[in-house]
């Protein structure tokens, strides 16, 4: 039986579904060339990641496809829906890649607070010369400490994340289509502790929130605008490591040229593999490509998911 991971699978991944008697070729082939692919090397599962696009025309060119498998959680580059009408096993793996994707939250957060992200453009640039001014400059930092964060969208990601700030002192609410109060198990030292942590309504979150980090599914229009920009605190950080088009990029540029918004942390962007110049180079804008699940332990993580998927179908 013959897999393509176009868009790779670890190491752990591959070798156990070899020793379970698949083939799995991982050398990417180009979007355009996807169908004549399937259709000449006879793929029964296609595995990607956020790259390589699975829509109507494939299915319906391909009907020898059984499974598709998205190594991460979101879907918005598979016809989802439509797969599946067509009998197509279409499946992801939301629970392998939250730690690692909470763990780069947090460390965008410590490096907004700490301006770390301007001062690593700038050090190499200007260190030498203007040590001094530059000290200045970032002598404005604060702590995370009984600051609040809101947390857009409470499943399996935006837990984790609330259970690495609770474990740093921070407040946290959360605004999800389950109401709450939710409870967070966080580790210290060792010893497991239940906290509880307040669903609240959008505008409430918005209104109380130090920090916001978005982490809802893809969207057909932004949940953030200028509108929800307007009612945050002034000087708020805002953080994206869900989809592109959560926030509206002009809105954002716009409140962070005012001061309303002091800085934003963003792992996705509109339009990718192609985000804006004016994104990417705006001076309160700390940026990472899209890497929010890509650790080693994520990825062995995700590999071995889909290869228990992949492998209990077949038994049927």
């Amino acid at each position: 039986m013959k897999i393509l991971a176009n868009d790779g699978i670890s190491a752990a991944g591959k070798v156990e579904l070899e020793k379970a008697g698949f083939t799995v070729i991982t050398e990417t082939v180009a979007q355009e060339n996807l169908i004549n692919a399937i259709s000449n090397e006879g793929y029964e599962v296609i595995l990607v990641r956020s790259a390589t696009k699975i829509r109507k025309d494939i299915f319906d060119a391909c009907p020898g496809i059984k499974m598709i498998g998205r190594g991460g959680v979101g879907m918005d580059n598979i016809d989802v829906e439509y797969g599946r009408s067509k009998g197509v096993n279409v499946f992801n793996t939301p629970a392998s890649s939250s730690q690692s994707v909470a763990e780069l939250i947090m460390a965008h957060l410590f490096g907004a607070v700490r301006f770390l992200y301007d001062s690593n453009r700038e050090m190499p640039i200007d260190g030498v010369s203007e040590f001094k001014a530059l000290k200045k400059k970032y002598a404005k930092g604060i702590e995370l400490r009984g600051k609040t964060l809101g947390i857009l969208g409470f499943g399996r990601i935006g837990q984790v994340l609330a259970s690495y700030a609770l474990g740093c002192g921070m407040n946290v609410l959360a605004t999800d289509i389950n109401s709450g109060p939710f409870d967070i198990e966080v580790t210290v030292g060792g010893q497991k502790v239940s906290v509880k942590v307040d669903g609240v309504s959008k505008e409430v979150l918005l209104k109380k929130s130090d920090f916001l980090s978005i982490h809802i599914p893809s969207t057909e229009k932004p949940v953030i605008g200028t509108e929800e920009l307007n009612t945050m605190k002034d000087g708020a950080i805002i953080l994206n490591a869900a989809r592109g088009g959560s926030i509206d990029e002009d809105a954002l540029i716009a409140a962070l040229n005012s001061g309303k918004i002091a800085h934003a942390a963003l792992d996705v962007f509109v339009n990718e593999p192609n985000p804006r110049a004016d994104v990417l180079s705006h001076p309160k804008i700390s940026l990472s490509p899209h890497i929010g699940a890509a650790t080693n332990e994520a990825q062995d993580r995700i590999g071995g998911e889909i290869a228990s998927i992949i492998m209990e179908f077949y038994k049927k």
